[in-house]
């Protein structure tokens, strides 16, 4: 199994990509695109993450 690299809020996008965010149970909270040394926004759920949509 492939380990998936996840971003917390406020952390610095590594790269420009369309980014997935999931709230702590993993539930989908929806994809944005961002910029490369943006930031990744902040969201609504405490432990809150954010992956590479594949």
């Amino acid at each position: 199994m492939v380990e998936t690299k996840q971003w917390k809020p406020g952390e610095v996008v590594p790269k420009s990509a369309t980014y997935v965010a999931y709230d702590a149970e993993g539930n989908n909270g929806g994809s944005l695109y961002l910029e490369a040394g943006k930031r990744f926004p902040a969201t609504q759920h405490s432990g809150s993450y954010y992956v590479e949509e594949e």
